[in-house]
């Protein structure tokens, strides 16, 4: 076989490192076209943040400053002690629904006055049912949060809480605790209905949202951090699969946070309604005024 000429070999040379750079070029483009497909997709999705939405942050803001402030200053802390019952309700539901779901049986749910709840369950899994307890209340949290942004989505949410709050009920119709706490958010809810065509029952769900979403973390940093606490849900986890239960109840706190992350841009995508918008919505949907 002849040998290749020098002239043929510096041809083949300059035809390799033009196909070479086209490739990068087309790679340049090809994530040039990319990230202009991502952001046209972003101004489609409508994520910018208007005036109503910003008041809604606000507001969300808002909320946890205060329920920080008031969870730790003693005496004052007691005022959120009827919407402590009733994230603690969500708690103990998360854990029982699991039981349900994972083949096990729910026996009773109830609540204590020292802001604790106990959901005595048989079978299911463990490892499903303990972390459902912190993870279960911060979805519902995020959930809530979701539907804050808007006041048909509020309302909404409120009837699906109706349907948990029963279902919370029947498992606690022996703990008399439980049964007010509970009704009296019922009573709460309702009666949003009826004010400005709902418009409060937003702020009111808002509310129940961040403290829920957030439950977990200050509740997991006052009992391992603060008073090293050895019988919660995290130290059973510890028990029997490992690890410690500082870790874990970190770890859940930061799935917690991340759900009401993707929960506010979730609502910032889905609900972009002015204020006056929403209340035209409101009058077309279960109408109390």
């Amino acid at each position: 076989m002849a040998p290749l000429s020098t002239t043929s070999t510096f041809r083949h040379v300059l035809s390799a490192a033009s196909t070479l750079k086209v490739r990068q070029s087309a790679r340049s483009v090809g994530l040039d076209v990319a990230r202009l497909s991502a952001h046209h997709l972003l101004l489609r999705r409508n994520l910018t943040v208007n005036s109503t939405q910003r008041v809604t942050l606000g507001v969300i803001v808002a909320y946890v400053v205060i329920i920080a402030l008031l969870w730790n200053i003693p005496y004052i802390r007691w005022s959120l002690w009827p919407f402590k019952m009733l994230v603690i309700a969500f708690h103990e539901f998360g854990h029982a629904i699991t039981a349900c779901c994972t083949g096990g049986r729910v026996k009773s749910i109830s609540l204590d006055p020292n802001e604790g709840g106990v959901t005595h369950m048989q079978g299911g899994i463990s490892a499903i049912t303990l972390p459902a307890g912190y993870l279960g209340s911060s979805l519902i949290g995020a959930l809530l949060i979701f539907c804050g942004f808007d006041i048909v989505a509020s309302k909404v949410a409120s009837i699906v809480l109706g349907v948990c709050f029963l279902l919370t009920l029947w498992w606690a119709r022996k703990d008399w605790l439980t049964i007010v706490t509970i009704t009296l958010a019922v009573g709460l809810l309702v009666a949003c209905w009826f004010i400005d065509h709902a418009e409060p029952l937003r702020f009111v769900v808002l509310f129940i949202g961040v403290m829920s979403a957030l439950y977990s973390v200050w509740d997991i940093c006052d009992d391992l951090i603060l008073r090293k606490v050895n019988t919660s849900d995290s130290s059973v986890f510890a028990e029997r699969y490992g690890g410690s239960s500082q870790c874990w109840g970190i770890i859940w706190s930061i799935v917690s946070v991340l759900f009401m992350v993707a929960a506010i841009i979730a609502g910032i995508a889905a609900f972009p309604e002015s204020f006056s918008e929403q209340e035209k919505d409101s009058k077309k949907f279960i109408p109390t005024r």
